[in-house]
């Protein structure tokens, strides 16, 4: 869902609409489940269309991202919570993110540090975040956010030889490649999104040789054939993980 309030402010700063009072009463249950799964355990955000106000039951994800919690236990919770809660939403997702994560100086930390500032609504437990400043709409933020999409290129095309629900990992290399592709809108427009649909859009208008209309489409409708994948992943995938590169820079390690 687009958030109507993100952009840059005077100072040249990230700005979202994201906020506690946001949140729509009907997605207190789910919220409260949540942190009473967690509790003593971690600390856990709410962020996306539900931390902006502009989730839709019962089609959008209720999006949670805790700090402290192993990554089994998050997936124990989100399909505990996702059966629960069936009729409000499309799924619940905990993602697990540690101490450590948080306060590395790679630009891993960086991104993850900025996704709590200015996107996450602390919900329950420690808030190690709490007093994290602004961060500036720039490369580094970016890069934070994006810069493993080449990491994530080799995955998909690993899983493209494996035993891989076809739809679900076409979903995923949209919703990634996508958001990169923001990261380089928001830096050539000046100005910070993460609006998946309406960067699309753009990159189109600057860069034609490089479309992404099939990644767009796969949002709304996944494929159902390998064979249409990996056209997409050496074509035009490759195109924007090669731009990324250049223009913004991947994690160090990559």
């Amino acid at each position: 869902m687009t958030d109507p309030h993100e952009g840059v402010t005077l100072s040249g700063m990230i700005r979202t609409g994201v906020a506690r009072g946001s949140i729509e009463p009907v997605y207190e249950p789910v919220l409260v489940a949540a942190a009473d799964a967690v509790a003593g355990r971690s600390g856990l955000y709410v962020y996306g269309s539900v931390a902006t106000g502009a989730a839709v039951v019962p089609t959008s994800d209720v999006d949670l991202l805790s700090v402290g919690l192993s990554a089994p236990d998050a997936e124990q919770i989100s399909s505990d919570l996702s059966t629960r809660f069936s009729d409000l939403c499309r799924e619940v997702s905990v993602g697990p993110a540690s101490c450590e994560d948080l306060d590395a100086a790679s630009d891993e930390g960086y991104g993850l540090r900025v996704f709590l500032r200015h996107y996450c609504v602390h919900l329950a437990g420690d808030d190690p975040a709490e007093g994290l400043p602004e961060f500036r709409a720039d490369a580094r933020a970016a890069r934070g956010f994006n810069g493993d999409i080449a990491r994530h290129v080799r995955g998909w095309r690993s899983a493209l030889k494996g035993d891989v629900e076809v739809s679900r990992l076409g979903t995923r290399i949209a919703r990634k490649t996508l958001l990169a592709v923001a990261g380089l809108v928001s830096l050539r427009d000046a100005t910070w999104s993460t609006d998946r649909r309406a960067c699309a859009v753009r990159w189109n208008e600057l860069e034609p040789g490089i479309p992404v209309g099939a990644l767009l489409s796969w949002l709304d409708e996944p494929p159902e054939d390998r064979a249409a994948i990996e056209p997409v992943l050496e074509g035009p995938v490759e195109g924007i993980v090669r731009a990324f590169e250049s223009e913004i820079g991947l994690w160090r390690d990559e």
